[in-house]
């Protein structure tokens, strides 16, 4: 009966080792198809973040060409108004300084009105 125990015993041990061997493959492979899920997951978040970056890049190259175009018109009004200062400050250069210069040395006294008298 010995033996017989000995190899009912035998076969349980193999059985275990053996169910321990699927359980360890079965733990091995989920760990791998986590793993892979993972990688799987990086990879979609990066195209989707790709395609919305790409999407923001034409969105804001159509919405800020229209300010370009303004800026470089508001730049070309600008210039000519300063070509315009420029010429009517050249113009009239001369007579405003002699005007100045008149203010400056050819003083006129002028008594205020109100004056109090010393007591």
């Amino acid at each position: 009966m010995s033996a017989q125990n000995s190899a009912g015993i035998q076969t349980l041990l193999d059985a275990e080792r053996e169910a321990q061997k699927i359980v360890q493959r079965a733990r091995e492979y989920r760990t791998k198809r986590v793993k892979e899920a993972r990688d799987e997951a990086k990879k979609e978040i990066e195209a989707y973040r790709k395609s919305k970056d790409e999407e923001f890049k034409e969105f804001e190259a159509e919405h800020t060409s229209g300010n370009k175009k303004a800026e470089e018109d508001a730049n070309k009004d600008a210039e000519t108004k300063m070509k315009e200062i420029k010429e009517a400050g050249k113009t009239g250069q001369d007579k405003v300084v002699k005007d100045l210069l008149k203010a400056v040395f050819e003083i006129t006294p002028v008594v205020p009105e109100r004056i109090e008298k010393p007591k």
